[in-house]
């Protein structure tokens, strides 16, 4: 009789040993799928029948995966599963103890999300991070914020704001006390941070022009001190998620200046060390959504250099490694919304160069692959699934998802395209001809990147416009016009995307404007 009841505790001490195993090794790859579906925006937090780090995923312990971490006394828990699993199915303790459900030890923190367009959107619990939210797909009922334990004090408060557009949530009932119930009445409501300045690079007159923006009207007013100078040639310019910072590419100096925001009158101050070394003839600039990095397409060098931010000051520190290599004639530079990666169109070989992200330095994903002929304006929709791309001697407009041209593209625009914006609601695309003095307008299918013009399109523009773009609120289309030395102002119609000329609203510029970027 021992013979046997030890030989039957050592079989099942060993498959309790081996379910135990195996529950861990499933474990670990289910959380790191989950952490790249998050990633990638393809798994709302919903879909997941327990969070990354939770014990109370609901599985039976035979024939199913175990949720049981593996630590240094997973053996005796293994041994006392095998002996209660032996006497249980023997009818002890009440039936099979292996065979019922893993008992639950937390609720879900979940609700009602509204308004969210933006990326990056992340609750913490009690300082604990939660899900990260992404885009409008997000919004709905029954969103799952975080996770409490039973029966502990909840206190769920906005970890990150989302970025691209920068916008503000606020949660409502996020404090209490858990019970063995999920807690189902929080409200996390997003609105979009209104456009506050806007600033134009005039590379005939080496300066920064600064306006403040009428968030009703559209509207723009030189500010006090305007404009700021540059270095020579200033091409380019992106102003960090944050408003606090902005960063010019001056194409002659080959450097980047950089410059804090004063956040009150949109007065603009060189940082300290400014400006800082680029490779040659640089192009573009592009800075990741979490304001951690600055990347600077370099067109005679065929390269593209990373910087850090300095937290606080705004200085650049050359991220190891940089500069990375190219295609040719690099002309544009796009970071992905959640951060993940980093596009360059390259004007010269007609391609576009596609690079992980890791601590800012850039590792290539393959080989660079094909666009139409002379590649300019590059942009990424907020959803991070498009890809839009002007061709500036094909006169057209491509249309990429992960590497692959879409069904319909490219799509025809008007003469020598320079420039594309996206509205942030996913909705518009608007391209600035160069060559035909007009923007082409689209409407966008969010489920498949294709695009249909917009009754009306193209519409008339200044001389030789030379970038576009969309405010943060998706309501008004900005326009410099280089050879007319202004911007023009007009306002997008929420239904169709047509855009009306804002009376009084073509407004000066310095010499030869050539980008306008919007702060909020």
């Amino acid at each position: 009789m021992i013979i046997v009841v030890g030989m039957g505790l050592t079989v099942a001490y060993l498959r309790a040993e081996y379910v135990l195993h195996r529950g861990f090794k499933a474990d670990e790859q289910e959380k790191l799928s989950v952490r790249h579906e998050l990633a990638a925006n393809r798994l709302k937090p919903k879909q997941m029948d327990a969070p990354v780090a939770a014990l109370q995923i609901r599985q039976r312990c035979l024939g199913k995966r175990s949720r049981f971490a593996r630590g240094a006394a997973h053996r005796l828990l293994a041994a006392v599963f095998a002996a209660a699993a032996l006497i249980g199915c023997h009818g002890g303790f009440g039936g099979c103890l292996l065979c019922g459900p893993v008992p639950r030890v937390q609720d879900n923190l979940e609700g009602t999300l509204s308004g969210l367009v933006g990326s990056g959107l992340t609750l913490q619990n009690n300082g604990a991070a939660g899900f990260q939210l992404n885009g409008s797909t997000a919004n709905g009922t029954s969103v799952v914020f975080a996770v409490v334990l039973f029966n502990t004090a909840y206190d769920l408060t906005v970890q990150t704001q989302p970025t691209n557009p920068s916008q503000t949530c606020v949660v409502a009932n996020g404090t209490g006390m858990a019970g063995t119930s999920d807690v189902t009445n929080i409200a996390v409501t997003c609105t979009t941070n209104p456009p506050r300045f806007a600033y134009v690079t005039n590379r005939g007159s080496n300066n920064v022009s600064a306006y403040s923006v009428d968030a009703a009207t559209g509207a723009l007013t030189a500010i006090a001190g305007s404009p700021f100078p540059a270095g020579t040639f200033p091409v380019a310019i992106a102003i960090d998620q944050t408003g606090h910072f902005a960063y010019v590419v001056n194409q002659t100096d080959a450097t980047i200046s950089a410059f804090t925001i004063d956040r009150t009158s949109g007065a603009l101050m060189a940082v300290a060390g400014s400006p800082f070394t680029t490779g040659a003839s640089p192009t573009a600039v592009a800075i990741d959504p979490s304001t951690f990095f600055v990347y600077v397409t370099n067109g005679n060098a065929n390269t593209v250099s990373a910087f850090a931010i300095t937290a606080g000051s705004g200085a650049l520190t050359a991220v190891t490694g940089s500069p990375f290599a190219t295609g040719a004639s690099p002309d544009s530079v796009a970071v992905e919304p959640l951060g993940n990666g980093v596009l360059v169109a390259n004007e010269s070989d007609g391609t576009v160069s596609v690079f992980s992200i890791n601590d800012g330095a850039l590792s290539a994903s393959g080989s660079p692959f094909p666009a139409g002929n002379s590649p300019r304006g590059l942009s990424i929709d907020p959803s991070g699934q498009y890809v839009y791309l002007a061709n500036g001697t094909s006169n057209t407009l491509s249309v990429f998802s992960s590497a692959t041209a879409i069904t319909g593209s490219p799509y025809s625009t008007g003469s020598m395209p320079v420039s594309v914006a996206i509205d942030p609601l996913d909705n518009y695309v608007y391209v600035a001809n160069q060559g035909s003095n007009n923007i082409s307008a689209y409407a966008l299918s969010a489920a498949t990147g294709a695009l249909t013009v917009v009754a009306g399109s193209p519409f008339a523009a200044g001389t030789q416009p030379s970038s576009v773009a969309v405010d943060p609120t998706g309501m008004f289309t900005y326009v410099t016009n280089s050879g007319a030395d202004s911007v023009s102002v007009y306002s997008i119609d929420a239904t169709t995307g047509a855009l009306t000329l804002i009376n009084g609203s073509v407004v000066s510029t310095g010499t030869q404007p050539t980008a306008i970027a919007i702060s909020d």
